[in-house]
């Protein structure tokens, strides 16, 4: 069954208006939203394309509350090393894969995406890497920039805030397509509430996560996977 969109044409004009502090505006040229994107979200008429499975990348999807949350597991098929990207509520489906994992990796400190983070720390040994920008207890912060790796896997780090303070995408290169793991940085049709900074979060999700190629595969924190060309194409806040 495929994941809904996170976001409603309703949902995305509201966090247009609150960034834009333009209560009850429902222009979407006013709120700088894209009204052909915007117009094919509520009448259920576009859905991201499927990318098709990737061998090296499992999506885990658990209830937090009244929501779905996705975390991620990158491995490489040739040495079973293994990240997590997030833990979501629940992190069993992580723990019954027949791979190392060496590392988690956060994409910010909200509670859903982080919420068995003890549990998977203490099964595997892995270690836990944050912002410095928004450290989180019990993990190693790291700046902005740097680069990781996963096996023969390279892994980039890119500053994706403005819906959290310490808002981080990771882009894995080495597998059969590149991914690109944003948490609620962006979301297929729309993006993350623009919490902290508004202006900040549709700046450096342009700059840093839709400056990458086309066929990248974006890996959201909720609903469908999507790609770079889709979002530049049918993402109404872009």
């Amino acid at each position: 069954m495929k994941p809904p969109l996170e976001d409603t044409a309703a949902d995305i004009l509201g966090k247009a208006q609150r960034g834009l502090r333009l209560p009850g505006e429902t222009d979407p040229v006013r709120l700088g939203l894209n009204p052909v994107a915007l117009r094919a979200i509520a009448a259920n008429q576009w859905y991201p394309r499927d990318p098709g499975p990737i061998p090296g990348l499992v999506c885990f999807r658990t209830a937090f509350g009244d929501m779905l949350v996705n975390s991620y597991v990158v491995f490489d098929p040739q040495t079973k090393d293994a990240a997590a990207f997030d833990t979501g509520a629940d992190c069993s489906g992580m723990l019954a894969l027949p791979v190392r994992l060496r590392h988690i990796f956060l994409t910010h400190a909200h509670a859903d995406h982080i919420a068995d983070l003890a549990r998977l720390q203490a099964r595997t040994g892995a270690t836990a890497f944050s912002s410095s920008r928004e450290p989180v207890p019990d993990t190693l912060p790291f700046p902005e920039g740097r680069e990781f790796r996963i096996g023969t896997l390279r892994v980039e780090t890119r500053r994706t805030s403005g819906h959290a303070r310490g808002g981080v995408s990771y882009v894995v290169t080495g597998l059969a397509r590149r991914l690109v793991v944003v948490g609620d940085a962006l979301f297929a049709g729309s993006m993350g509430g623009g919490l902290v900074n508004y202006e900040e979060a549709l700046r450096t999700n342009r700059e840093n996560i839709l400056s990458l190629p086309d066929d990248t595969v974006i890996c959201p924190g909720h609903g469908p996977l999507t790609t770079v060309g889709e979002e530049k194409r049918h993402n109404p806040f872009f």
